[in-house]
This record gives C-alpha cells, sequence and structure tokens, in this order.
C-alpha cells in the first residue's frame, strides 16, 4: 500500500503554526479561569485565538498552503478555544455564583455540568461548518468565535461586578447560545466581495455602530457588538425570501 499521499502532508506550516497557537491560547485560558478564576485573561487568551484563528486561513490562501489537514486542524483547535474555553469559564462563574431561587446547593452543583453543552453543540457547530457548502459567504448559525467572544464577555463582567448573574441566569445564557451556534439564523460575515457600499450598507453598518461601541461604552462593547450581531442577523433573516 502507498503511503505518497501520508508523505506528502506538511505538518509545520504558517497557517498550521497560526492554528496551533489559536489551540495553545484557548488551552491557556481554561487554565487561568478553572485555576485563578481570572476571567478577564481568558477573554484576552480568546481574543487572541480568534485574531489567529482568522490569519492562519488568510496566511494559507496566500501562501497556497490550504489542504485538508489545515481544515481539519481549525476544527479541532476552534472546538478548544471557542467551545471549551467558554465552556469552563461558565462553569467556573456558576461554581462561584449562588443561585437566586435558593435551591439546594447539592442539586445546583449537578445543574452546573450543563454548562459544557457549549464545548458539545460547538462541535457540532464546526462539524456541520466543514460540510456545509452554502456557508461560504454567510453563516447558518452563531458563529463558535462570536459566541466565545459574548459568553466570556459576560463572565468577566460578572465578575467584576459590572452586571450580577445567578446561577440559573447562566444556565439560561449557556443553553440559549448552544442553541444559537446551531440555529437555521443565516448571519452575514464580513468578507467583501467588493467595497461598494450600496452591496455593503449592513456590513459598514455594523462596523460603525461597532466602533462606536467601542468608544462609548468600552467595558460592555464586546457583549453589546455580538449582540447587536445576532439582533441584525436576525432581523436580515427574517426578511430574507426563504428558499
Amino acid at each position: 500500500m502507498s503511503n505518497t499521499n501520508i508523505d506528502k502532508i506538511r505538518l509545520f506550516t504558517v497557517p498550521n503554526f497560526l492554528t496551533l497557537a489559536n489551540l495553545v491560547a484557548g488551552a491557556l485560558a481554561v487554565v487561568f479561569a478553572l485555576r485563578d478564576h481570572r476571567y478577564d485573561m481568558s477573554l484576552v487568551l480568546i481574543i487572541v485565538a480568534a485574531v489567529c484563528d482568522f490569519f492562519d486561513g488568510f496566511a494559507a490562501r496566500l501562501l497556497k498552503q490550504q489542504s485538508p489537514l489545515g481544515v481539519q486542524l481549525d476544527s479541532l483547535a476552534d472546538d478548544i478555544s471557542f467551545g471549551l474555553a467558554p465552556a469552563a469559564v461558565m462553569y467556573d462563574l456558576y461554581s462561584h455564583s449562588s443561585s437566586y431561587y435558593a435551591l439546594p446547593e447539592g442539586v445546583m452543583s449537578y445543574l452546573g455540568y450543563l454548562c459544557f453543552i457549549v464545548a458539545a453543540f460547538s462541535a457540532l457547530r464546526l462539524a456541520k461548518f466543514n460540510i456545509d457548502t452554502t456557508q461560504s459567504h454567510e453563516f447558518e448559525g452563531l458563529p463558535t468565535p462570536a459566541n466565545a467572544l459574548m459568553l466570556m464577555s459576560l463572565a468577566a463582567l460578572a465578575h467584576s461586578g459590572d452586571v450580577v448573574l445567578y446561577q440559573e441566569h447562566v444556565l439560561v445564557i449557556s443553553v440559549a447560545a448552544s442553541f444559537l451556534l446551531i440555529s437555521p439564523i443565516r448571519m452575514f460575515a464580513l468578507k467583501f466581495k467588493s467595497f461598494k457600499f450600496a452591496e455593503n450598507k449592513l456590513r459598514y453598518g455594523f462596523i460603525l455602530a461597532s466602533l462606536l461601541l467601542i468608544i462609548f461604552f468600552t467595558k460592555y462593547s464586546v457583549t453589546a457588538i455580538i449582540v447587536l450581531y445576532i439582533v441584525l442577523s436576525t432581523i436580515r433573516w427574517m426578511f430574507l425570501p426563504k428558499k
């Protein structure tokens, strides 16, 4: 049996290094969350992971190093950084929060494991994306990086006392976000076929609104930007002609 195809596989390329950097950043985010309860550092690491995730594809196209290995590696890294990491953060936040309804601690401790539905549904989302040819210019369901940034920014705000989240809130948010990942909502991508304003009004408007949120609501901007993205995408999807 020939191993010619296997021999041609290049493990160490610039895009693969960026993908691995994404994965390592996600793994470190888990450590900072579970060991140190530093959700702010976890959020910073996931932003780093998201930047690496963006540039690995860009580098692959620029250097003509696209490969099936890179596709598989990207999904594996994404489920660590944008699936497991936010799930771990939400679980740790849950474990250090109190019950709004003062339910028994024994019952609530077991319910906390439900936070890991985020990791499971992120894996489903990523697997579906790999085989869905309709998502080249827009997404079906919330992209995993956006979901991770939303959850982790919320956790950081809760840890700093800027928002109040009880255990019940953490569970509802985790489950709702997980179903957004696999929802049928078509969400616009920030991919420009051209830079004409008429063809990109929604994208330009979203970018402008995001900049304003960063300037005037810096602390809450990450959460607000992702929520705005979900709302705009949902409204757009509702008025799209159904095929």
